[in-house]
């Protein structure tokens, strides 16, 4: 019954770290293949997710995305994304064009988009203190505070050791997020990638400027890069983001100033899988670390959608921390990973579209918990 269930949370309360620092949107599903666990269980997972909201006052909002083109090579793969999408069950997708488009985004500037009519904005910290008041009402206990030290296998029991108290369990699911490895390490489990931490940095409209877009502008994704690129979030709280860069993050923690955990460093510059990452996309790290200290090659990434923007537009935003699963090879981890060990499971990946689609991929994990 549900009141044999425990969430511990490492934090004072939940949300804390990716759920509460990502973009706050909603994504449909356009760009995952079709087939894979993303795709289909974003646009399932959308649905719910909205319907959640509706039902429990959550703060959002369903104000539609542009992708735009911005050359012909874009306009290529614009149209294949159109086609994507479709297949993956989108519904009203259009192509527009400049004309079109403008009516929409007047300052936007392009040679094709895509819009996507289904996606939006949530309040995503605002979505976990519904699930836990939920979860609480149906005798479910939510220990915040409660970071898990160790954890040992008894016969057919887990031994959880935390900082509050010392627990039993028949079986354990792993969602730890930045430390999922670890936790999985401590299992005794051997997981098959390892978190290699990305830091994302957001810059914000300035109030007097944020006119300029008016909900969520993005650009075409390069196949041969790992990232979506920069683009602009309107915000359920108000406001405008651009962003994020992405560059190595030091500290699988640190949102505020750059620390360094001489124990992630480690974590990330030992393993074999960061330097083929590295050998794989050499031009495209580069940049994203010169986007990351530079704002005129950030800017530049940002006129190229919206041209008439300039550095006094911008202050500096928010910033997040995004847990990057990574083989040993060096490639990224595209896909969900969900590891298995008996009596648990883990977490390992579980990247955009996973706010969105969490309603949906929590069932999968408890229909594997049940059985």
């Amino acid at each position: 019954g549900a009141g044999d269930i425990t969430v511990l949370e490492k934090e004072s309360g939940v949300c804390g770290h990716q759920s509460g620092h990502n973009s706050g949107v909603l994504h449909a599903g356009l760009y995952y293949k079709p087939g894979s666990i993303k795709a289909r269980t974003a646009v399932t997972g959308i649905r719910r997710m909205i319907e959640f909201c509706r039902t429990h006052d959550v703060p959002h909002e369903i104000c539609g995305k542009l992708v735009v083109a911005t050359n012909d090579a874009e306009r290529v793969r614009l149209h294949a994304l159109h086609q994507r999408g479709t297949e993956n069950g989108l519904a009203g997708l259009q192509l527009l064009t400049p004309d079109q488009f403008r009516e929409i985004e007047p300052n936007v500037r392009g040679v094709l988009a895509l819009r996507v009519p289904e996606e939006g904005i949530v309040d995503f910290p605002a979505v976990g203190r519904a699930l836990v008041r939920l979860l609480q009402a149906g005798g479910v206990a939510v220990e915040t505070g409660a970071q898990v030290r160790a954890l040992e296998r008894d016969g057919s029991v887990w031994r959880i050791t935390t900082d509050h108290k010392d627990l039993m369990a028949d079986f354990l699911i792993n969602a730890a997020g930045l430390q999922s490895d670890r936790i999985a390490t401590m299992a005794g489990a051997r997981p098959s990638v390892r978190i290699v931490p990305f830091r994302g940095d957001y810059m914000r409209l300035r109030p007097s400027s944020e006119g300029l877009v008016r909900n969520l502008v993005y650009p075409v994704p390069d196949p041969a890069f790992p990232f979506l690129g920069v683009h602009f979030t309107r915000m359920i709280g108000g406001g405008v983001e651009a962003g994020p860069t992405a560059a190595l993050a030091l500290h699988r923690e640190a949102y505020g100033g750059y620390r360094v955990s001489p124990k992630d460093a480690l974590s990330a510059v030992s393993y074999p899988g960061l330097w083929r990452f590295l050998a794989r996309y050499p031009r495209v790290s580069a940049l994203e670390l010169g986007r990351t200290l530079s704002r005129h090659l950030f800017i530049r990434a940002l006129r190229a959608l919206v041209p008439n923007i300039r550095l006094a537009d911008l202050l500096p935003g928010g910033n997040g921390i995004r847990a990057q699963a990574m083989h040993p090879s060096g490639a990224l981890a595209e896909d969900f990973v969900i590891d298995h060990q008996p009596n648990a499971v883990h977490v390992l990946n579980a990247p955009s579209p996973g706010a969105t689609a969490s309603l949906v991929i929590g069932e999968m994990i408890a229909a594997r918990a049940m059985h």
